[in-house]
């Protein structure tokens, strides 16, 4: 593979993807879509932090009501985060709201104060101790619900004005319970339940309580509207103020949600519920955008304080990695999400490491993935509206690492020998050396404790490591490669030939400065000239961003299967298994960056792996990977932070926004887009057979099925490409007068075809001619190997 030429050949490909959007890709019948939103401005989920098991109605900017439920049992109460730690059933949410199940465990002990992350969980959990709550949005302004209560539970509901929104609660004599917001623009709110008893109104209207006892009927249904009056409020729930009817939507949105999602079968299975369920469910509402967004898990929600919650808060590399299995359903959840990180952005350029609505870190960034997943989403949904208002923000963010600093210097490279340092900026924070900064510096890697850091000095005059660090470049050097492609799309010639001009000069010093030729591997390197001696998981990013010739990329490889660095029956590893640090006694839980495994480490190597055409590695990383997090999904409901190196064992966070990325893994394995690769699809020996189904592309559904037979790729259930064994195609483009594909195999393979049109094509196999042919329909041999696949439309005959 030649990275140079394989880009030339990609920005071709887009800007014709650009163009012509979707008539680009598979127009075969009747186009299907993403699970959009219809909704117009309400917000309406559980988007508040505490509130998983509770709603929050949102109709305008200005103004957000909330409920929630509260439990008690056995003279214990939970609450809030009580009940996230009792979560046992992380159910479908779909995103247009239409319908969403959690589940609670009240079987469980409800947790002190100091809660541990990762308990574990009893399975199968007892049906007599499941607390179950269901909602399905109805229209614009209304949503409707139904709690069901394990035995011998009391349950209040509370109604409350959340974050800094104000208003008035009271009730009505039949019952009901009546919001009204303050402030200039009016809202109103009415929530109305099947029991009888009357809500109780504090003093002042700020919070009112329904209070069910622990004895009687076990489930609550309720119904909820908000507008500008209550009356019209009124009569718009008016039709839902029954149980039966509640039942019956509920059933319906459920069903009709199971069959338009996304899903995978066979190998895998589970994937794709597993990146879905748990995002969806992670989603927050931000107060003061109107709009919602991703933390890096509900319990994050703080500002510089970890005991004191803020508003929102986003850590933006966390955030925009999230939006890609966002994307997976709905590439408008996605936009949304990522728009909220590219608002995080100071006036310097900074896209920080964190920022909350009272703070954040004006000293340090992020690393710099934004345009990596931008062009991914944008290969998924053909939004060109994203890509034009991310594009300025992006640019500036780039800028930001060699902008000079207030000495003149290049504020992350300060010994001027174009590479980059982590580091943090003197002014915002008052001090540059000593332990503190050394820490700042530390977390602007996003790898805090990594043992690549230990013991690095601080450059007192610039806030930076003494240390030029492979990670961050090679993903500085992928954001000038995928800002280059994103200036071709929007015609903006002059900057893509400059940011490909940086792309080479980073790559050539990356490949000048820290490949070690004696140990045949990237390593951070001292200013003094020394190689650092640690091997971390992000060592292998140079291969995200195509730096290593393919010689050099095979050596890499060799370390990664090596046992005694990197690979094993759990992979992969933050820090190689013979660092002092990984084999620490002190630290036998390898947490966090000692040697645990990361789902965000493992995301990027596997793409490193795929875009140098390594596929059965790749798909023996992404059948580890998957075993990872499907065993924490299928078994106990988590999405965990980390897992340990040795056992596989979840650890960290219980439910954290990147650990779908392990899951993401294995549906991408099946399809996916990137930017070095495009469309990409199929596996190279799929070890049994399997299926995703309705993955959308710009307003089409496809499915990939493989078997060792025959990997089938589909539009709408319709065959466009059929290869009779194993094979992994990239650079798919599919349209009306050309069909191309670079196409790897094992062995020789036979090629099914079916065209947009009918007509007289001639096909081309590595540029040569073999052959000109009349039809809708075409069956051709490929040997094995890697190939390039020509079918190019000579004349229309339909």
């Amino acid at each position: 593979m030649i990275p140079g030429r394989t880009v030339e050949r990609l920005l071709r490909i887009l800007a014709l993807w650009a163009c012509l959007g979707a008539s680009i890709l598979f127009l075969l019948g009747p186009a299907g879509s993403e699970i959009a939103s219809p909704w117009k401005n309400v917000k309406i989920g559980a988007f508040d932090a505490a509130g998983w098991c509770g709603l929050v109605l949102a109709p305008h900017k200005e103004a957000a009501f909330a409920f929630r439920f509260q439990v008690e049992k056995d003279g214990q109460e939970a609450e809030g985060h009580d009940l996230f730690y009792l979560a046992s059933e992380i159910g479908p949410n779909s995103p247009d709201g239409l319908y969403a199940r959690i589940g609670f465990d009240l079987g469980l002990p409800i947790l002190a104060e100091r809660k541990n992350e990762t308990p574990i969980l009893m399975k199968p959990v007892r049906r007599s101790n499941l607390l179950i709550l269901e909602w399905s949005r109805q229209d614009e302004r209304a949503v409707v619900g139904r709690l069901t209560i394990p035995k011998n539970t009391a349950v209040r509901l509370l109604p409350y004005f959340p974050w800094d929104f104000k208003g008035r609660f009271r009730a009505s004599t039949d019952g009901d319970l009546f919001g009204e917001a303050v402030g200039q623009k009016k809202a109103a709110f009415v929530l109305w339940t099947n029991r009888d008893n009357p809500p109780a109104v504090a003093g002042d209207g700020s919070m009112a309580v329904y209070s069910y006892s622990a004895q009687g009927e076990r489930t609550v249904y309720f119904a909820v509207g908000v507008g500008d009056q209550v009356e019209s409020i009124r009569r718009r729930i008016y039709r839902y103020k029954n149980a039966r009817t509640i039942d019956v939507l509920l059933e319906e949105e459920r069903d009709r949600y199971e069959k338009k999602r996304v899903i995978v079968e066979g190998l895998f299975s589970g994937a794709a519920e597993a990146v879905t369920n748990s995002l969806h469910w992670m989603m927050l509402y931000q107060p003061g955008s109107h709009r919602l967004y991703v933390p890096s898990a509900r319990t994050r929600v703080y500002g510089r304080d970890e005991n004191e919650p803020d508003d929102w808060r986003i850590s933006a590399a966390d955030s925009f990695l999230t939006t890609l299995g966002l994307s997976l359903e709905s590439a408008q959840s996605a936009a949304e999400a990522f728009r909220a990180v590219l608002e995080t952005q100071y006036p310097n350029g900074n896209l920080p490491g964190w920022r909350s609505r009272s703070s954040g870190a004006p000293d340090r960034s992020q690393p710099p993935l934004g345009a990596y997943v931008l062009l991914k989403l944008f290969g998924k949904s053909g939004d060109r509206s994203l890509l034009e208002t991310a594009y300025p923000v992006l640019r500036r963010s780039h800028a930001y690492w060699k902008d000079p600093a207030a000495d003149g210097k290049p504020r992350r490279d300060r010994n001027g020998d174009g590479l980059l340092e982590w580091g943090s900026d003197i002014k915002p924070v008052g001090s540059a050396g000593g332990a503190a900064a050394a820490a700042r510096a530390r977390s602007e890697s996003g790898q805090d404790d990594l043992p690549n850091w230990d013991d690095i000095p601080v450059n007192s005059a610039g806030g930076t490591q003494i240390l030029n660090a492979v990670d961050l470049n090679s993903l500085y050097a992928l954001d000038a490669l995928c800002l280059a492609q994103i200036a071709d799309i929007l015609d903006r010639q002059a900057e893509r030939d400059a940011y490909l001009d940086e792309y080479e000069l980073q790559k050539k010093l990356v490949n000048d400065i820290l490949w070690n030729s004696r140990e045949n591997f990237y390593f951070d390197r001292f200013w003094d000239g020394r190689f650092s001696s640690r091997k971390a998981a992000s060592n292998f990013f140079p291969m995200l961003a195509r730096i290593p010739d393919d010689r050099r990329a095979q050596l890499i490889r060799r370390h990664l299967l090596d046992p005694k660095e990197f690979w094993g029956d759990f992979l992969i590893p933050t820090v190689s298994r013979d660092d002092p640090a990984f084999l620490d006694p002190g630290n036998p839980s390898r947490q966090a960056w000692r040697g645990a495994i990361r789902p965000a480490a493992n995301y990027l190597v596997y793409q490193g792996l795929k875009s140098y055409g390594f596929d059965a590695e790749a798909s023996e990383f992404a059948r580890k990977s998957a075993g990872l997090v499907l065993n924490a999904w299928h078994n106990f409901q988590l999405s965990p932070e980390s897992y340990h190196p040795l056992s596989g064992e979840a650890a960290g966070l219980r439910f954290q926004s990147l650990g779908p990325l392990l899951a993401l893994i294995a549906v991408e394995e099946y399809l996916d887009f990137t930017p070095g690769e495009g469309v990409r699809f199929g596996m190279i020996s799929p070890e049994e057979d399997g299926r995703v189904s309705r993955i959308s592309i710009q307003g089409h559904h496809y499915g990939v099925s493989v078997s060792r037979k025959k990997i089938v790729l589909t539009e709408e259930d319709r065959p466009i490409v059929a290869i009779d064994g194993g094979a992994v195609v990239r650079h798919f483009l599919y349209a009306e007068n050309e069909v191309s594909f670079d196409l790897k195999t094992m062995a020789e393979r036979k090629v099914r075809i079916t065209f947009l049109r009918k007509g007289k094509y001639q096909l081309e196999i590595d540029n040569v001619p073999k052959r000109v042919f009349k039809g809708s329909k075409v069956a051709f041999d490929v040997p094995d190997g890697n190939h390039t696949i020509l079918l190019q439309l000579l004349e229309a005959l339909d």
